[in-house]
């Protein structure tokens, strides 16, 4: 009955609201790599208390998802909407200022990265690259909508270009932008691009240089919508969001709703892209711990360094622990789909399945990159306000907010709204690829250990004492 299962379904949103409550009101945590590399603070809560508490949080939510089993009151929630009213003209001219403002913008930054002022915390083109659009910009995106299509400057640049020499190939999918967003991550981690603006110019051009050749190549359209991993990645994290463009006119809906569409993963490198998007958080949050350094410092220290100079060493131990670390994320999240499939004893194909469930994964992504980024882009915004005031002679001493404790307690409540979203649209997508309620529920019961999995390595993180990465300089 559709009365029931609000019932449920109220019962459950309060449960997860008196969780997180405690959780956020008893633990203290900061995450993430800082501009600067540095260390982060250590929560100030037992480690085996909060990584059972999250863990049995995901599960519990799962088993309270179950009960919502009326197909039409899930059904009522995810169509729920409101078109607004459209208006052309101010979409038309709004774009044109968007693309006029970015373009001057990436000129100016990368003018002012070789020089400007190379102190990171008030050198505009860090500032912009890293709190701008590595921290906030995707928090706009999954909070409220993608505006990346409307301010994107490569290809706004483009549209003075030739373009499309070449048919973009089908078996290409969007593997290139796989590809792309590992690359740039790493390049993140083991060069010096937010520690040093000349670098981070340099970085800038060549990424300019590889996805303006790209569209110009293969056709604007195609790149961005496939092959640039900056487009896709806004692509993937504006589905979270609540305001979504249909045939030109603004919908909102609940946060999330599209997630359950099976329009927003239709290819492997769809599922790969995402994991990548969980990982590369993981992966940034875990080097910046002492385990992380412990780890790469035993490989420096182990025979192998004594074979190479230090430097070499540490950025193969820093590579092989990113590649390693995503490959295992890839391969739990494909096996969760064979798994669910044998588990059922269904018709439809384990790759299906895998396909329909992974949307739900962008929750998490969002989660995690908001419990990473929420502190950086807090604390470092008085700065960037002075460096776009006064971009060549910023102050020495730029303004740097410090937070109070219990925000950076709010990290473990992302980390977990995140996932809670996602067994919630998990559960929605299930409903709409099953036909049998018992086939719905047992089929996510994989997807669900491999969240709790993801839940408590990134809680675990959270944990650990801060420490700075070594052998990066």
């Amino acid at each position: 009955m559709v009365g029931s299962s609000r019932i449920h379904f109220g019962v459950q949103v309060l449960a997860w609201a008196a969780i997180l409550t405690v959780l956020v009101d008893s633990t203290a945590a900061a995450n993430g790599m800082t501009l600067s590399k540095q260390p982060r603070e250590t929560l100030a809560v037992p480690r085996w208390l909060y990584l059972a508490t999250g863990g049995t949080t995901i599960g519990a939510s799962a088993l309270l998802a179950s009960f919502v089993t009326d197909r039409a009151f899930i059904y009522a929630i995810h169509s729920w909407s409101v078109r607004l009213p459209s208006v052309p003209a101010v979409r038309r001219w709004a774009g044109r200022l968007g693309r006029l403002l970015a373009l001057t913008t990436l000129g100016f930054i990368v003018y002012v990265g070789y020089t400007g002022p190379q102190l990171p915390a008030a050198s505009l083109t860090v500032l912009v690259t890293f709190v701008g659009v590595r921290g906030g910009l995707p928090v706009i995106t999954y909070l409220i909508g993608n505006l990346w299509p409307a301010i994107n400057p490569w290809r706004a640049l483009t549209t003075f270009l030739p373009t499309r020499f070449i048919e973009y190939p089908d078996s290409f999918a969007r593997w290139p932008a796989v590809v792309g967003v590992l690359t740039l991550v790493w390049v993140e981690v083991i060069f010096p691009v937010s520690t040093v603006p000349r670098v981070l110019a340099t970085a800038i051009l060549g990424y300019s240089l590889y996805t303006v050749t790209g569209a110009i190549v293969f056709g604007s359209n195609a790149w961005f919508e496939h092959a640039d991993p900056l487009a896709v990645l806004f692509r993937f994290y504006g589905a979270v969001a609540p305001i979504q463009v249909y045939d030109g006119s603004f919908e909102v809906s609940l946060p999330g709703n599209n997630l359950a569409d099976s329009d927003v993963v239709t290819d492997e490198s769809d599922v790969a892209f995402i994991i990548a998007l969980v990982w590369e958080l993981t992966y940034s949050g875990f080097i910046t711990t002492t385990a992380g350094a412990q780890t790469i410092t035993a490989v420096v220290e182990s025979p192998l360094g004594g074979l190479l100079p230090t430097v070499p060493v540490a950025v193969i131990a820093y590579t092989i622990l990113f590649v390693t670390g995503y490959v295992v994320f890839l391969v739990a999240y494909w096996y969760a789909g064979t798994a669910a499939r044998r588990l059922t004893n269904t018709y439809v194909t384990s790759r299906s399945i895998a396909l329909r469930l992974a949307p739900p994964l962008l929750a998490i992504a969002a989660g995690y990159h908001l419990a990473h980024y929420a502190g950086l882009v807090v604390s470092l915004s008085p700065a960037l306000t002075m460096a776009v005031v006064s971009p060549l002679t910023p102050p020495a001493n730029p303004l740097v907010l410090s937070p109070p404790g219990w925000f950076t307690g709010l990290s473990i409540g992302f980390v977990l709204i995140g996932h809670l979203l996602a067994i919630w649209e998990a559960h929605a997508s299930a409903y709409n690829l099953f036909p049998s309620r018992l086939v719905a529920i047992r089929s996510q019961y994989p997807f669900i250990l491999v969240m709790i999995g993801y839940t408590v390595i990134s809680l675990w993180i959270l944990s650990l004492p801060g420490a700075t990465p070594p052998y990066l300089a």
